[in-house]
C-alpha cells in the first residue's frame, strides 16, 4: 500500500487495477458487498447518533419538567388534632423552591384533612413526608383557603397518593382556577422559582363550600366561614371546632405583608373582626407564625392603619408617594414584616383607589 501510494495514484484506481486481472462476477461481487459494508457501517453510526440525541433529548424533557425537590419543614403541634408546618415568609423565589404558606394536618380517628398543602407538587409531597412521620392514616380531605396558587398548588400531590380524596374550596375559587387563574399562577410559580416547581400540574378542588357548613368526622368537627371580599372574593376560613382553632387563609397573615391586589381593605378588616368575634384560643394565617388573638389583632391593626391613614390623606390632595413617609411613620411595629420596603408604596396605591370607590357608594 505504500508502494502504491507513493506511485502518486489514488487508492481507487489501485483498486481498479487489481480488478482488471479478476473475473467479471468476482469484481462486482467485491464492490457489492464492500459498498453494503460501508452503507451497513454508516447506517449503524446513523441510528447510535439517533440514539443518543434521543437519550439526551429525554433527559433534557425529563430534567425540565421534574422540580426540585422541597426541603423538609417539621410540623408544630398546635393543638390535639392540628400540625401546622410553617413555611418562610418570603415571596416565592428559587431559594425557597416556592414553599412559603403554612399547610395544616387535622388527624381525625379515621382520616386526615390537610389545609393547604402548598405552592406545587413537590411541596404537596414535602407535605406528605410530615404526615407519615406522624400517622399513617389516609388523606380523606383537602381544604383550600383561596384561589392564590402557593396554597393549592400542592393539591396534584395529595391525589397523587390519594386518588380518592376529596377536594374542597369557595365557589367562586373553583370557577376562577378552571377560567385562568389555575393556568396563570402554575406559570408564574415556575417563573418565580426559576423552574424549581416544574412539573406541577393544576388539580382543581370539585367540591363548592358553603358558609356554615359542618364536617362530622368521626369524633372532630369542622366548621367554614366564608367571608365576602377580604384578602379575595374566594376565601374560606376552616374552623376546626373540637380544638378552638380558626384556619383563617389570607385573610390574616403575621409577619409577612399581605397581597391585596385581588381583595379589599376593609373586608379584610371585617374578616378579621369576625375571626376574633369566634373567641378562639388558636388561630393559623396563611404565612407567618401562628398564635393566639394577638396575630389577627395585629393584622387587622396594620391594614387598617394603612387603610384609614391613606384614605385621610387622599381626602387632603396629597398622592400616593406625597403620603407614603406620613403612613410609614405610622406603621413602625411593621418595619420588619416581610415584603414591607418592596411592597408598601404599592399596597398605599391600592388603600386609595378603594377609598375612592368608597366616596361614591
Amino acid at each position: 500500500m505504500a508502494g502504491l501510494m507513493r506511485s502518486g495514484k489514488t487508492t481507487n484506481q489501485n483498486c481498479c487495477s487489481i480488478e482488471k486481472n479478476w473475473p467479471a462476477q468476482l469484481v462486482l461481487n467485491s464492490r457489492k458487498y464492500g459498498y453494503e459494508a460501508m452503507a451497513m457501517e454508516e447506517m449503524t453510526m446513523k441510528k447510535s447518533i439517533r440514539t443518543l440525541v434521543l437519550m439526551a433529548a429525554a433527559m433534557m424533557t425529563l430534567h425540565a419538567s421534574a422540580g426540585t425537590k422541597v426541603p423538609d419543614y417539621s410540623p408544630q403541634k398546635l393543638s390535639d388534632h392540628v400540625h401546622v408546618i410553617h413555611g418562610p415568609t418570603s415571596f416565592p423565589n428559587p431559594e425557597n423552591l416556592g414553599f412559603m404558606n403554612n399547610p395544616a394536618i387535622v388527624i381525625y380517628d379515621e382520616g386526615v384533612v390537610i389545609l393547604d398543602p402548598g405552592s406545587s407538587l413537590e411541596s404537596g409531597r414535602m407535605v406528605l413526608r410530615q404526615l407519615a412521620k406522624l400517622t399513617d392514616k389516609p388523606v380523606t380531605h383537602v381544604i383550600n383557603s383561596h384561589v392564590h396558587g402557593d396554597h393549592w398548588l400542592g393539591n396534584q400531590a395529595i391525589r397523587e397518593k390519594y386518588p380518592q380524596v376529596q377536594l374542597y374550596a369557595h365557589p367562586e375559587m373553583i370557577k376562577r382556577a378552571k377560567e385562568s387563574e389555575a393556568r396563570v399562577w402554575v406559570e408564574m410559580m415556575e417563573t418565580l422559582t426559576e423552574g424549581a416547581t416544574a412539573g406541577t400540574e393544576a388539580v382543581i378542588p370539585e367540591n363548592a363550600l358553603k358558609d356554615g357548613q359542618e364536617f362530622k368526622l368521626s369524633g372532630l368537627t369542622l366548621k367554614i366561614h366564608i367571608v365576602p371580599a377580604a384578602h379575595s372574593y374566594t376565601d374560606a376560613m376552616t374552623e376546626v371546632v373540637d380544638d378552638a382553632l380558626l384556619y383563617t387563609g389570607d385573610n390574616v397573615t403575621y409577619k409577612r405583608l399581605p397581597r391585596f391586589d385581588d381583595g379589599t381593605f376593609r373586608g379584610s378588616i371585617a374578616a378579621c373582626d369576625h375571626a376574633l368575634a369566634l373567641g378562639l384560643k388558636h388561630y393559623v394565617p396563611g404565612h407567618g407564625p401562628s398564635g393566639g388573638s394577638e396575630v389577627v389583632e395585629t393584622f387587622r391593626d396594620y391594614t387598617k392603619i394603612l387603610y384609614e391613614t391613606a384614605a385621610e390623606l387622599y381626602e387632603e390632595g396629597l398622592a400616593d408617594f406625597e403620603m407614603k413617609e406620613q403612613i410609614s411613620a405610622k406603621l413602625t411595629a411593621f418595619h420588619g414584616w416581610s415584603g414591607y420596603d418592596e411592597f408598601l408604596g404599592k399596597t398605599i396605591s391600592l388603600a386609595i383607589i378603594e377609598a375612592e370607590k368608597a366616596s361614591f357608594e
